[in-house]
């Protein structure tokens, strides 16, 4: 007993130093929260800022949307400026380092590859050029706005956002090149040619020619055009090029699409136009778009703008408005260069060799040694074969591959059209406006308070000497050279149509007898099938109607596959059962009802049953819903349906059926037997991750933002799925980020929806507080006087100039 009583001492000493460990661990958690609680941005008092010529009045309203009213249009730039910085800080700073090819510093040797390809593309180095060809007054609004990132870097008195302390490092000074980094960026994005190319240049190696012109075939003719068919005939496609190529680095994969339509007053209750737009990129939290409102005495503009941009990309100036969608324009082309004969310093060209430009870059690594690399360029573009292995070893010592890019080339002048359409007031000064957009190619709807409405497709798009780029191109000889662009006066482009109405969702633009070539590869029908079935349907439109078709969940892709595919449905009770709901499914693609879930996982299997064996190693990467490949494969009953893997032949009904029995038993295994409670919710998430938080499992769940929503990869409301995802491969990845709707008889009236919130700082309640409201379509205005907003509750920040 006596020894057991020894040993209480040091068991209650012991517990003891386990809860005062605990306590210090509490109190450093608490105190660390406390601090990082300081990154929250300041929205009330008084500031007192250098580089300010009057005093700005920001009114931040309950959701966090800042309202900026200036004296003159510098100290409003300087004001979204230094609320961008406030809310969106890290984000800003992380896409400049995308841009700059400067990630290495921050996050390791894991993202390399990124910052070489980025460095090889020199995006950062065209930014800062671009900077010298833009007019003053863009010039005078660029450098108002890093006045205010900055006064908001030097006079900040808290903690800065938490994903700064994660990675060490800390923000430096804004440049106005750092606000037209992103533009390069978009660029890059919405015009992902170059991918393709190189994926076909493989496909060609696998595939017949036969099998490939079915594979990508033009059957788009047959659905809407935007623009009706003009007056010459198309450009001829080019030879498929028989050299293959790598896999290209999978820096931005390329996903795009959007909505955009306008009608005039004819169709309206109120007698003016109204305009809806809902542009769709990839999710992540904190979303790309950012609510503002900017109030000068001769001027006031509202819409989305993105962090780091000091103009609106989409919105209303009072007078007029506008919204975008991508046109998927071919803006890039793959050169494939001969290594000259006996020196590896030059290229063949059909005038003879050249030396290929170079210029050296020092990529700073994070724990490891700076990296050296030498980029090479031909008179195409940059090689980027240097950047990749794979595509390094099939280029050989004697070949080489270069790019060449709209979005690369210097002079680009974007930011002029952009800072033109926010002051334009008319459809002759927007259009002016428009004679400036270079890249990325877009298509361009407006709206004004007269009653017009137009629209146009801005942007260079190379008129090419043989060939539609469809595949990699000969450098060695001219063959496929660029003589200039389409003439900014004969771009695609429509005033008051007889119609009424003008509606593009990325399907095609022009009709075949167009006299330029613009793109191969426009995105299915079924969205503005859709759109135009509804508005036709609809009559005495108003604001509450168009925010409703932004909503809308019907699949027209079901109307054409189901039918189909049901035909040959076995017999079993199982099948039988899930044919059944199919069959008298309505089509609509909603969170609380399992029928999507079974069409989708269905026609997820059916894509990997007909195509997979003649893809092989490739499928991965084309493993998708093609609809339209696969209605014509069940009509035709094609040599698609048959395995060729198989010493039998299989028919398209044995296909179908196959596939439903597979679809099933994943559904069951992922989701129990009952299929009573399956729901497409459940599988279709709409995930906005965060691009460093989303890494680290504890704090994954403070960062990443999820709901269950509806649509689907062709509905007007789309969230587009990779289904090649093992682990998701329903989640909602893609979308609509934005949305508004903008009435010109009333534009105060405009409605607008973000998807996450204003702040990109996790520890704000403004983080993801617009989520739940941008999934069930409840939209908000931007609009109220000072006193106004005051009354509902909105807070006061005083800019005042030192």
């Amino acid at each position: 007993m006596r020894r057991r009583a020894r040993r209480h001492p040091i068991r209650r000493w012991l517990i003891r130093l386990a809860v005062g460990l605990v306590g210090v661990v509490l109190v450093g958690g608490a105190l660390s929260y406390g601090w990082l609680r300081t990154s929250l941005p300041q929205t009330a008092g008084r500031l007192v800022l250098p580089g300010l010529q009057h005093e700005v009045s920001v009114y931040r309203d309950r959701d966090g949307v800042p309202h900026i009213f200036a004296a003159d249009e510098p100290d409003a730039y300087f004001g979204l400026g230094f609320v961008h910085a406030q809310d969106r800080l890290f984000q800003m700073d992380f896409q400049r380092r995308l841009g700059a090819g400067r990630l290495a510093e921050v996050l390791g040797s894991s993202v390399l590859s990124v910052d070489r390809t980025m460095r090889t593309l020199g995006l950062y180095r065209a930014a800062e050029a671009s900077v010298e060809s833009l007019s003053p007054p863009v010039r005078q609004a660029l450098d108002a706005y890093a006045r205010g990132v900055n006064a908001f870097l030097a006079t900040r008195g808290g903690a800065l956002p938490p994903e700064y302390y994660l990675l060490c490092t800390a923000p430096e000074p804004w440049r106005p090149a750092d606000s037209l980094v992103w533009g390069r960026l978009m660029a890059l994005t919405l015009s992902g040619n170059w991918r393709g190319e190189a994926l076909r240049a493989r496909l060609a190696q696998r595939l017949s020619v036969q099998q490939l012109d079915d594979w990508y075939a033009d059957d788009n003719y047959a659905g809407p055009i935007t623009l009706p068919p003009s007056i010459e005939k198309s450009q001829a496609t080019d030879d498929l090029f028989a050299r293959a190529l790598a896999a290209l680095p999978d820096v931005i994969r390329p996903r795009t699409a959007s909505n955009v339509w306008v009608v005039d007053g004819r169709q309206t209750r109120s007698g003016k136009p109204i305009l809806a737009n809902d542009p769709h990129l990839g999710f992540a939290a904190p979303g790309i778009w950012y609510l503002a409102r900017i109030t000068t005495p001769g001027w006031s503009i509202e819409g989305a703008t993105v962090a780091g941009v000091p103009f609106h990309l989409l919105g209303q100036n009072g007078r007029i408005a506008w919204g975008l969608t991508t046109t998927g324009a071919d803006t890039q082309d793959l050169f494939v260069e001969h290594v000259a004969q006996g020196d590896p310093n030059e290229y063949e060209t059909a005038g003879g060799p050249r030396r290929f430009e170079t210029r050296t870059e020092t990529i700073r690594v994070r724990g490891g040694d700076d990296v050296v690399i030498t980029v090479r360029a031909t008179r195409h573009g940059p090689v980027i074969s240097d950047v990749e292995a794979s595509a390094a070893a099939i280029a050989t010592d004697r070949s080489v591959v270069a790019l060449a890019a709209t979005g690369l080339l210097p002079d680009d002048r974007t930011a002029d059209a952009f800072y033109g359409m926010n002051h334009a007031t008319d459809w002759d000064a927007f259009t002016a406006a428009l004679g400036h957009f270079d890249s990325p190619v877009q298509n361009v709807f407006y709206a004004d308070r007269t009653g017009s409405i137009a629209m146009m497709t801005p942007g260079r798009i190379p008129i090419r000497r043989s060939g539609d780029g469809f595949m990699p191109a000969p450098g060695w000889d001219d063959s496929a050279e660029w003589d200039g662009f389409i003439p900014f006066d004969r771009l695609p482009r429509r005033l008051n149509p007889i119609e009424g109405l003008l509606v593009n969702a990325n399907n095609r633009l022009v009709g075949p007898d167009y006299p330029y070539f613009i793109s191969r590869e426009w995105d299915m029908p079924y969205r503005a099938e859709r759109i135009l079935e509804v508005l036709h349907e609809t009559h005495n439109q108003t604001l509450a109607s168009h925010l409703a078709l932004q909503h809308d969940a019907v699949s027209p892709m079901t109307a054409e596959l189901l039918p189909l595919m049901l035909a040959h449905v076995g017999h079993g009770e199982r099948a039988g059962h899930a044919a059944r709901l199919l069959a008298s499914w309505d089509g609509r693609m909603i969170r609380d009802r399992p029928e999507p879930l079974i069409f989708v996982e269905w026609l997820r299997a059916l894509d990997r049953d007909l195509f997979a064996d003649e893809l092989g190693d490739l499928f991965p990467q084309m493993w998708d819903l093609h609809a339209k490949l696969i209605a014509r494969t069940l009509r035709n009953e094609t040599a698609w349906c048959d395995d060729v893997s198989t010493p039998a032949p299989e028919s398209c009904a044995e296909q179908v059926a196959r596939a439903l029995e597979q679809a099933l038993d994943a559904l069951t295994s992922r989701y129990g037997s009952d299929v009573a409670t399956w729901r497409w919710g459940v599988a279709h998430q709409a995930r906005h991750d965060h691009p460093i938080l989303n890494r680290i499992p504890v704090l994954r769940d403070l960062g990443d933002l999820s709901i269950a929503a509806d649509g689907g990869n062709d509905t007007v409301n789309r969230g587009a799925m990779r289904v090649a995802n093992p682990d998701h491969p329903f989640a909602d990845i893609h979308g609509p980020g934005y949305r508004a709707v903008y009435d010109l008889a009333d534009p105060d009236a405009s409605m607008f929806e973000i998807a996450t919130g204003q702040s990109g700082n996790p520890l704000s309640r403004h983080y993801g507080d617009f989520l739940e409201r941008w999934r069930d379509g409840l939209a908000r205005p931007l609009t109220g006087t000072p006193a106004a907003l005051s009354a509902d509750g909105a807070e006061l920040l005083i800019l005042a100039p030192r």
